[in-house]
């Protein structure tokens, strides 16, 4: 079950090196969805971040597969879905067969990461698996080196408004050592303009920036100014 669209090919670009910014879903204008996601992608935008809560794992409720399947014919761009649900291998196929390109988990929510990873692969598409804030690297030893990606959360998911903590940039310092060069390191929350280069510094390379993209007045040159900060600080470290 492999989505075939041509975000696979221009999408998340998960083989290849670079900064990309995800806007999130969560924090467009729900009445005018469409909209917003093709003012993102016109300026460049490739990655959508889709933050699906469940309210069990997370306390609050977002959407689900429904709303994605309605966007899906209308973006080219790449389906990042972060699944802050309990019984992730159970809900991957819908989220799949909505249109999402690719799965992450978090690990917190599951007993056996391991079966989780190849049950998502086994539906075509690429996984990632997720570190809340006070979990440690350890946690994800055993699929560290089979997913495609690793998202470490900088604030504790389900919640809006939270300050990014800084002290989760240890986790980013230490998986950037650890990851393969074809493997993604995304961070969630908090992310805007003040935070980001301390982001790309400690060695991020995908950025889910919510309101600091939708909540701005121009939507899309918010997006363009984060990648340049991010692109400015991993630069400046790699120089270190």
């Amino acid at each position: 079950m492999n989505n075939t669209n041509a975000a696979k090919e221009t999408g998340f670009a998960l083989s290849s090196q670079g900064i990309r910014i995800a806007p999130s879903l969560l924090a467009a204008d729900f009445s005018r969805l469409s909209e917003e996601v093709a003012a993102v992608e016109s300026k460049g935008a490739t990655i959508l971040h889709l933050d699906v809560m469940d309210g069990h794992f997370v306390p609050n409720i977002s959407f689900g597969s429904p709303v994605i399947a309605s966007l899906r014919p209308r973006t080219k761009m790449f389906f990042d879905a972060h699944l802050m649900i309990s019984e992730p291998a159970r809900y991957a196929e819908a989220f799949v067969r909505a249109g999402c390109d690719h799965i992450t988990f978090h690990v917190e929510a599951v007993s056996d990461p391991r079966a989780v990873v190849e049950c998502i692969r086994a539906l075509g598409v690429s996984v990632g698996v997720s570190l809340n804030p006070g979990t440690s690297v350890s946690a994800i030893d055993a699929v560290l080196e089979s997913v495609d990606m690793v998202l470490v959360m900088t604030v504790w998911p389900g919640f809006g408004g939270q300050k990014f903590m800084e002290s989760e940039l240890g986790k980013v310092v230490e998986l950037r050592r650890r990851l393969a060069r074809h493997q993604r390191l995304e961070i969630d929350g908090g992310i805007d303009a003040d935070t980001i280069g301390a982001a790309a510094a400690a060695g991020a390379d995908t950025f889910v920036a919510g309101t600091a993209v939708f909540g701005a007045p121009d939507p899309a040159a918010a997006m363009n100014r984060l990648r340049e900060l991010a692109v400015q600080a991993s630069a400046k470290a790699g120089d270190r």
